[in-house]
């Protein structure tokens, strides 16, 4: 009996559009948020910006904006839907380096929510804060 045409391979080797990809391995949760991170250009595959629909192949390295951080990830396996965590973390190499401990980032001095404006003095103290 042959396969039906209804049925879709989730594992597939022919290219697919780099924002359903990004969806398919779990790393936005909808596809329209893979598609707007394409459009405000936080999406680089092979070191160029991408486009919602440039297709990725397997090798393929992808470079992704999360949280201020780029993530570095390789194509191993093109995926068309949504898949088990585990059969996602085989379709993707993740090469990214470990973040810096959070000791290692500077904070940014941040006022209490309600307290109006800052006086001329704390203003002075946060221009010399910021080094002006």
């Amino acid at each position: 009996m042959a396969d039906s045409p209804a049925r879709v391979d989730p594992q597939r080797v022919d290219p697919v559009r780099i924002d359903a990809w990004l969806w398919a391995v779990r790393q936005f949760k909808t596809r329209s948020a893979a598609t707007a991170a394409c459009r405000a250009g936080h999406v680089r595959v092979n070191g160029e910006r991408a486009k919602a629909a440039q297709p990725v192949r397997p090798g393929d390295e992808v470079r992704v904006r999360v949280d201020g951080f780029d993530r570095m990830l390789v194509v191993r396996q093109t995926l068309v839907k949504r898949v088990s965590a585990t059969v996602a973390a085989t379709a993707v190499e993740d090469r990214t380096p470990a973040r810096p401990p959070r000791e290692a980032v500077p904070t940014v001095p941040m006022r209490d929510r309600g307290a109006g404006r800052p006086t001329k003095r704390e203003r002075r103290d946060l221009d010399r804060l910021r080094g002006r």
